[in-house]
């Protein structure tokens, strides 16, 4: 067998269950609903968002409740009522019961399946961009299904009630009343010794099976998984996550300094103090040295020479500092998150409603923007970064405004930095039908499109293995949601979008093991705290984990959440 990497397993006590007695073995392949009455779902920790997959599952107790489930990333992290699965109302997944039911959204799309129990081996095979899924019974494709040739699927239009498509996709089970089950993703045909090796590797030579993958389908191992040549470590030396964002912790000196070891030279350098309370000051290459604007703060920030003096190949220098102390106070511990774009050279682009001078960098998804606002509705702005934006901040820099955020996730709605108020309707600030591949979409307003003000924005895309910008359910929970971002967060921003709340920060250069309790925020200038166990989170190699009930991560609310990764998941430890 070729080398597969780290096979999926299945994410244990990270997914909320509705039972809370269940039992897990055989490195977690296995588990057991061992009280009667009660749920448990799981998903595997592997979850692409291309490709053809295929996994297996033994059946070793149907018990009252039996789903072989393709569960969508929201799904999974929408644990409020538990209602993930297919037997539930809203979710986002589709399933094969033991009954030879077929259900989607809650509802039966399909008869006529057959039945299964005890011994019995169910196969899914799912073609992600073709949004098609079958299942199979002991190597029988369900309703004559040929996933070879991608025919007769049981699902050809993956619609949720979530509104939009999940990204990432899982293979998961829904069990209950006794039932077990055991998956092999590839890593164990005999599913415990249960049955007989038969060794059956995927196109790609990895994994063993009971039955022979269809033709082009994949075993779920993290030497499959698909990574950009433009991040990827094993294809390039320059712009792989760790060169294109990271976070820096220093001391102040006070006196002059280079911050290094940053690994690039960064366009934006975003600086906090973390041991008392200062302005959160963010510079980049486009306004230039010693021009900082304050993301807790409507002002038009500040041109200071004590302050960043020198965006440097390999991080930054600071100044002597000013008796503020801003970032190189004497002993004060500070934090830098620092994103590349293009080096400071910016060109023109004329070719949206608004003219622009930008810096874009396409591999890391990031562009600046700074331009002078026409006061017009819906106008489009040139981001050069060739896909649509994910996650946008505009500043006007001529007079006080607000920080106005737009999220992919939160569409229809804006959000302010330097205010805890719930998102309110973005009907004067954003134009979202102008968000497109090639623009950026603004109103009128004073924060992103001022008549004659100069204004400044900040645009990221989703690049796979890198960012992640999505949205989960809390669920008031100290066993709270789990999120799915397909690598190790770096930084990693929560924000609840219904209710008055704060923009929480976490990083792993200030918190390098779980539990993560270290936080800041955006929209103030407090110092860093950790508040015992009331903002607990785990970051994780494919996600993070929520384990707090306050209501800045994990109330019964929408949260939308900015993520940058340092390891895709193809190269993290995944155990």
């Amino acid at each position: 067998m070729a080398s597969s990497g780290n096979f999926s397993t299945l994410l244990n006590g990270l997914l909320y269950q509705v039972g809370t007695n269940t039992t897990y073995s055989l490195g977690n392949t296995k588990y057991q609903s061992s009280t009667s009455g009660e749920y448990s779902q799981q998903a595997s920790t592997i979850a692409p968002s291309s490709g053809k997959w295929y996994a297996e599952m033994y059946v070793n107790t149907v018990g009252n409740l039996h789903f072989l489930c393709l569960v969508g990333d929201i799904g999974v992290s929408d644990t409020t009522n538990r209602n993930a699965y297919p037997n539930r109302t809203t979710n986002g997944g589709m399933g094969y019961a033991h009954s030879g039911l077929v259900r989607f959204n809650g509802s039966d799309t399909s008869s006529g399946y057959s039945t299964y129990t005890d011994g019995d081996i169910i196969q899914i095979a799912f073609d992600i961009d073709n949004t098609k899924v079958w299942f199979g019974k002991n190597n029988t494709w369900q309703n004559s299904g040929d996933p070879a040739n991608g025919t007769n699927a049981s699902y050809t239009t993956w619609t949720t009630t979530y509104g939009t498509v999940p990204k990432h996709w899982h293979v998961g089970s829904n069990i209950a009343n006794t039932g077990a089950t055991t998956f092999n993703f590839g890593q164990d045909d005999t599913f415990g010794g249960v049955i007989t090796a038969a060794g059956n590797a995927d196109g790609n030579g990895k994994g063993v099976f009971k039955y022979s993958p269809p033709s082009g389908f994949l075993a779920l191992c993290s030497a499959n998984l698909s990574v950009s040549d433009d991040i990827d470590p094993a294809q390039t030396d320059d712009d792989y996550p760790g060169k294109n964002f990271n976070t820096v912790i220093y001391t102040g000196n006070g006196s002059t300094q280079s911050i290094t070891g940053l690994g690039f030279k960064p366009d934006l350098v975003w600086l906090k103090r973390r041991d008392g309370t200062k302005a959160n000051a963010l510079f980049d290459s486009n306004r230039g040295v010693t021009k900082y604007l304050s993301s807790d703060s409507q002002g038009t920030g500040a041109t200071d020479t004590s302050t960043l003096t020198t965006f440097g190949t390999d991080g930054f220098s600071l100044a002597s500092p000013a008796a503020n102390n801003l970032v190189n106070g004497n002993g004060f511990t500070y934090v830098g998150w620092c994103w590349k774009a293009n080096g400071g050279t910016t060109s023109s682009d004329s070719s949206g409603d608004i003219t622009v001078t930008r810096q874009s960098n396409t591999k890391g998804g990031f562009s600046i923007l700074t331009y002078t606002g026409n006061g017009s509705a819906d106008q489009t702005i040139a981001h050069g970064l060739g896909a649509t934006p994910a996650f946008i901040i505009t500043k006007n820099t001529s007079s006080n405004s607000h920080w106005a955020v737009w999220h992919q996730s939160h569409t229809g709605y804006y959000g302010q930095i330097e205010d805890t108020g719930s998102w309110a309707s973005d009907s004067s600030q954003f134009y979202t039908d102008g968000m497109t591949s090639n623009f950026i979409g603004v109103k009128g307003s004073g924060a992103t499109n001022d008549s004659g003000s100069s204004m400044l924005g900040y645009v990221w895309t989703e690049i796979d293995g890198y960012s992640k910008f999505g949205s989960y359910e809390g669920n008031n929970n100290a066993d709270g949601p789990f999120v799915y971002t397909g690598g190790r967060p770096r930084l990693l921003m929560i924000r609840n979008t219904e209710q008055s709340s704060n923009w929480m920060v976490y990083d792993t250069a200030r918190s390098t093991f779980n539990v993560v309790e270290n936080y800041l925020f955006w929209g103030q200038s407090s110092a860093e705290d950790s508040a015992g166990s009331s903002f607990d989170i785990d970051i994780l190699s494919n996600g993070f984990k929520i384990r707090s009930t306050e209501v800045n991560l994990n109330n019964t609310r929408k949260y939308i959440y900015a993520c940058w990764m340092d390891v895709p998941f193809k190269y993290n430890n995944t155990f």
